[in-house]
């Protein structure tokens, strides 16, 4: 089994807040890794703002069951 087939299934394991919390480092971690634009910025500010509110980007994946 590949290293990233195994942290998919570790990734599914936890419940959904280690998940959420686990998904909110790995956003941070990449976010210092690349260099951001403000206005680039700004658009993924307004995209998880809609996300939270419940509007789904016309090019988004639906949700999993």
């Amino acid at each position: 089994m590949s290293t990233i087939q195994e942290t998919e299934r570790a990734i599914q394991a936890p419940p959904p807040n280690d998940v959420k919390a686990l998904r909110d480092w790995i956003e941070n971690y990449l976010e210092d890794e690349l260099e951001l634009t403000d206005e680039f910025a700004d658009k993924i500010e307004r995209a998880e703002r809609e996300f939270a509110a419940g509007k789904r980007h016309p090019h988004s994946r639906p949700p999993t069951a």
